[in-house]
């Protein structure tokens, strides 16, 4: 089945949407070890909704973070005992740290070194040099991505027995959902960005930037209490996300043509 888990790795972001990006593709992925593992359909419906959720990671990396979350699910079917929230807590803070060691290895050196040398040989003439990118960058590329694939398993195999036994699990999941929180924060800050242009005479030369107002009471205010209100909407309102993606849209034009932002 680690075989289905690799193959299927290459279409993880086949489905790509903005709600879930990956979170499909990784689903699927794990369908054979769902299928094996589970025997009650209620079961696997929970299963499959656990891995539905949203998931990014750099691929040629992002196999141990599956190979993991089969091991996982393996002891969850297994025993009566196992924290079936831990799966998600774990994978989540897995993602920002793979991701991280994936884009510099593969996406800032490994391409860089594969298209330096074959654009030297292009250069040259000759008509091997996309082939000797595709070689150079996908070779390593794909033996990362199998062996990860199998150490992702037998490691999770091999450590959840002994975290539990060793009452190491709990601090574990605690530890992970900070890192997770930690990370959404941290992409919130980078992703949502709100600067507003608006200012206020208070008569002579005086004026009051409101940007400046905000930003002493707390850089990135207004960025991290927009997201919060859009988690409510999606979370409590239940929201359709593709309704929420097209009022903010709306919303950034309208206070964009106002002048406010």
């Amino acid at each position: 089945m680690l075989k289905q888990i690799f193959f299927r790795s290459f279409t993880v972001f086949a489905p790509f949407n903005y709600a879930k990006q990956g979170g499909s593709g990784f689903c699927y992925a794990l369908i054979p070890f769902i299928n094996k593992f589970y025997k009650e359909k209620n079961e696997k419906i929970s299963a499959l909704t656990r891995h539905i959720t949203w998931y990014n990671a750099t691929q040629n990396v992002g196999t141990f973070i599956m190979g993991l979350a089969a091991s996982m699910e393996k002891e969850n079917s297994e025993k009566d005992y196992f924290n079936a929230e831990s799966i998600n807590t774990v994978k989540a803070s897995l993602m920002g740290p793979f991701s991280g060691i994936g884009d510099t290895l593969f996406w800032g050196v490994l391409r860089v070194v594969a298209a330096g040398i074959a654009m030297t040989f292009g250069e040259q003439g000759n008509p091997l040099a996309p082939i000797i990118f595709l070689i150079i960058y996908n070779v390593p590329s794909i033996a990362t991505r199998w062996y990860l694939t199998k150490l992702g398993y037998t490691v999770g195999a091999k450590y959840i027995e002994s975290l539990y036994s060793s009452g190491l699990m709990g601090l574990l999941t605690k530890a992970a959902s900070i890192l997770g929180l930690i990370m959404i924060g941290g992409m919130t800050a980078d992703s949502v960005t709100f600067e507003t242009s608006l200012e206020f005479s208070l008569g002579g030369d005086q004026t009051l930037v409101l940007q400046d107002i905000l930003d002493q009471i707390f850089v990135g205010i207004v960025p991290i209490c927009f997201t919060l209100f859009c988690f409510y909407l999606l979370s409590k309102k239940k929201m359709n996300f593709a309704l929420l993606i097209a009022l903010v849209v709306v919303f950034g034009i309208f206070f964009s043509v106002i002048g406010i932002a």
